[in-house]
């Protein structure tokens, strides 16, 4: 019974995680029309330390980061790369389908787990991921490379750099208890730092200070920045890679929807297809992911 009790911290952090961080595509799409999108990456990360930083020093937490050298690493490939690759991506990119190819994510979490973190991917388990794989070639449509490709690889790549990220934090938490608020905190930090010159070097329009881009500050700074990010690092290290980022399969189905109905984004044949397949293999997989736990506990429950 306790064994169930405590996986259910991390399935509602899950859900949270899933509602602010899939709405928040149509929001950082609206928001790049009032500001640049390095502008705008930059203060909402900025803000977001310290929003944690504030917290970290009313928790009376050390202040001091933990384990320096791979915080830093941590926060350069989540954050400046995780997510200013994504800002950059919806600046030519539609939210619906730049959310899609960066929540590829769980198959590269599966993928670099197998190769880093020794959790095996078995046989079947093969089916869904080339079924992703040719998704991901419908998308990005590399036959016809237009003005949205780069876009697309964009996006790819900042899915590659969170599966990175989630493997680090596992890394760093085998053999020891992981201090999850300093972790995110400082990772946060030292994520916005090489963002901020980004944002002063790069050309952009001056920003709108228009009460649509302060609202979009706030909730980006405060809750996908700061609550959202201590969520995700309280599951990574709860739960198995794998498992942890199928559980998130539901923010590009959330991101899809916000931008049919808000943005009216259309989709093209062959992506409408690509996306089909994106999320036809997610589906297959945490179905074949939920029946081998089950099966793992009820072994565990006959020893």
């Amino acid at each position: 019974m306790k064994k169930r009790n405590s996986a259910a911290g991390p399935f509602l952090a899950l859900v949270f995680i899933s509602l602010i961080w899939g709405y928040n595509w149509v929001v950082m799409k609206e928001t790049l029309r009032y500001a640049g999108p390095f502008d705008f990456n930059a203060l909402r990360m900025a803000l977001g330390s310290v929003f944690l930083f504030a917290f970290m020093a009313w928790k009376r937490e050390p202040l001091r980061p933990p384990f320096p050298l791979w915080t830093a690493i941590l926060g350069v490939v989540q954050t400046a790369l995780g997510t200013g690759l994504i800002v950059w991506a919806l600046e030519t990119g539609g939210a619906g389908k730049t959310s899609i190819l960066v929540y590829t994510m769980p198959f590269w979490i599966l993928l670099l787990a197998w190769l880093v973190l020794d959790e095996k991917v078995r046989g079947v388990l093969w089916v869904p991921i080339v079924m992703a794989f040719c998704g991901l070639v419908f998308i990005l449509e590399p036959w016809a490379l237009g003005g949205t490709a780069q876009s697309k690889m964009l996006a790819v790549m900042s899915g590659v750099c969170w599966a990175t990220g989630a493997v680090i934090v596992k890394l760093l938490g085998k053999g020891r208890k992981l201090d999850l608020i300093r972790l995110t905190t400082w990772q946060l930090i030292f994520g916005t730092l090489p963002l901020i010159p980004v944002a002063f070097l790069v050309p952009s329009q001056p920003i709108d200070w228009s009460p649509y881009f302060i609202g979009s500050i706030v909730y980006n700074s405060i809750l996908v920045c700061g609550v959202a990010f201590l969520l995700w690092t309280f599951v990574i290290d709860r739960l198995p890679a794998g498992v942890a980022g199928l559980g998130t399969l539901a923010v590009p189905v959330i991101g899809m929807t916000g931008s049919r109905l808000q943005l009216g984004e259309q989709i093209a044949f062959w992506e409408g297809w690509g996306i089909a397949l994106v999320v036809a293999a997610l589906a297959l997989l945490s179905i074949m992911r939920l029946r081998e736990r089950r099966k793992e506990a009820v072994v565990l429950g006959q020893d």
